[in-house]
């Protein structure tokens, strides 16, 4: 399948106008091969070892949350230099869907609530807020390094959790804590914890479950969806960072 007809495809599972302003014109089809496409890799990050691991799969498409290039650059470093050589003697082009897919159904963060087990979910900017049964703040950062496969730090202490909100990625800002405690959350989870919003976020308790682990899950799904939405064999690769905690 010519890449394309597959363009169309992603853009209809995460739409480029649902990203972020910031996101704009650095999404979408990174590195254009103009190629076919018979096998695709799913990624979180374009990272050398994610490349070279997409090209021993036989992969002609990388697809990723992350951009390789996300910055705008008036000279190439050798890290990056390295990186686009693989893609280029390789023969892979490079998509990635960053913001658009944390907002688009069935994105990053509609399968981190469902790990997570939240009902009643609802939209909340670019999160989602949903309800789990009343439980203490230990307890619910239990359950999310437990549903996640990752250590966890929290703050605040609370036995009255029901509303929580769920935030891939580095989403501990206060726009984003404003608008928790506008809808009623209890808890917010995410990744990046910051010292401004710890200090200001009141009686809201917040668990941080690292951005690897927040964000992986929605690039993992989306891996079926594109094999059948497609009919060409869709591999993931996972590439955690495994931050030591002492």
């Amino acid at each position: 399948m010519h890449l394309s007809k597959i363009i169309p495809v992603l853009e209809k599972i995460a739409p480029p106008e649902l990203a972020s302003d910031f996101d704009k014109g650095k999404i979408g089809l990174n590195l254009d091969l103009d190629n076919d496409i018979k096998k695709i890799a799913v990624a979180l990050d374009p990272t050398d070892y994610v490349l070279n691991r997409a090209s021993e799969v036989n992969a002609d498409l990388l697809i990723t949350h992350h951009p390789l290039i996300f910055n705008p650059i008036m000279s190439i470093s050798k890290n990056l230099a390295c990186s686009l050589q693989i893609a280029l003697d390789k023969k892979i082009s490079l998509y990635s869907m960053h913001t658009n897919f944390d907002r688009a159904k069935g994105g990053i963060n509609d399968v981190l609530a469902k790990r997570l087990g939240l009902s009643n979910v609802q939209e909340a900017d670019i999160g989602r807020i949903g309800e789990l049964p009343v439980c203490s703040t230990e307890t619910l950062a239990n359950h999310v390094a437990k549903s996640l496969n990752t250590h966890v730090q929290y703050v605040g202490e609370r036995d009255d959790i029901k509303r929580v909100m769920v935030i891939g990625g580095s989403g501990f800002h206060n726009e984003y804590l404003k608008i928790a405690k506008e809808l009623g959350a209890e808890a917010v989870v995410s990744s990046e914890m910051r010292h401004d919003v710890i200090r200001s976020r009141g009686d809201i308790s917040l668990i941080d479950a690292t951005h690897y682990a927040t964000e992986n899950p929605g690039m993992e799904e989306l891996c079926p969806r594109l094999a059948d939405m497609l009919g060409l064999d869709v591999e993931f690769i996972h590439h955690n960072p495994f931050i030591k905690v002492i």
